[in-house]
């Protein structure tokens, strides 16, 4: 990743752990020192989907959570993500010079439950190539993620187990029970 990019993307990852983390009711710094402070690795993957004739036999990806705590997303201005809502595939609309902000599977872990990781697709265009660039915002592999204590009480049990970053990666990508 470009270093400006990646400072960039710093940046803004920065300020939304701070969001998030307030937005439970803790303080500004707590998820980001449990996803490993400055150890956060930054991921990017970029996504092409070339014009298909029929798109409706294909995907440009099944439906999936992203294994990241976040996943920031940039995208052309063809349409073709959707999102997992109230039982129905919704469209997300394109919003010129807009990062799309995904909570992630690490997120909904460390909130136990409060925060929810985003089921989402992509479709193929019939016409138009469609591109997104996302940037996966994870923990080092040996950080320890599971429900953060400050959120745990009688009343609010921990509903996930604690597990290194690679157990998890290695479980998801083996389909095998979290």
């Amino acid at each position: 990743m470009n270093d400006l990019y990646n400072k960039e993307m710093q940046r803004v990852t920065d300020k939304l752990l701070e969001v998030v983390s307030e937005g439970l009711g803790l303080e500004a710094k707590v998820l980001k020192s449990h996803l490993g402070n400055e150890e956060i690795e930054l991921e990017m993957k970029i996504n092409m989907y070339p014009p298909c004739p029929q798109p409706q036999l294909a995907l440009g990806v099944e439906p999936h959570t992203d294994m990241s705590a976040l996943t920031l997303l940039v995208s052309n201005d063809v349409p073709g993500l959707q999102v997992w809502k109230d039982d129905n595939w919704v469209a997300v609309n394109y919003f010129p010079n807009s990062v799309f902000v995904h909570i992630g599977d690490q997120m909904e872990v460390l909130s136990n439950g409060k925060y929810k990781s985003v089921l989402h697709r992509s479709l193929v265009n019939k016409e138009r190539m469609r591109m997104s660039w996302a940037v996966f915002v994870t923990p080092p592999h040996e950080a320890v993620i599971g429900p953060l204590p400050e959120l745990l009480d009688e009343k609010n049990p921990a509903k996930y187990s604690t597990k290194t970053y690679a157990e998890y990666r290695h479980r998801k990508f083996n389909k095998l029970p979290q």
